[in-house]
């Protein structure tokens, strides 16, 4: 029963990879920010970084909170 908790912890693992590989493949890719002329492509790459370093903060603390809530499971046992 112990090693089911690690094979949904890598579950969700991967569902977030999946997920977050799809919306950024096909929500973010299609970002186009126009209207400061040069700087059309540097203020797009800027916005699209931007996004996905706040997805990658909120796949981390989901993971810390799921490992959390193994271990204090674990302990609690």
């Amino acid at each position: 029963m112990k090693g089911t908790q690690i094979f949904f912890y890598i579950f969700v693992m991967w569902l977030l990879i999946i997920a977050g590989g799809g919306l950024v493949v096909s929500i973010i890719a299609h970002i186009s920010i126009q209207g400061f002329g040069k700087l059309d492509n540097l203020i797009d790459s800027i916005v699209k970084a931007g996004i996905a370093l706040v997805l990658v903060v909120i796949w981390i603390l989901i993971m810390s909170k799921i490992k959390n809530w193994i271990f204090h499971k674990q302990i609690s046992h």
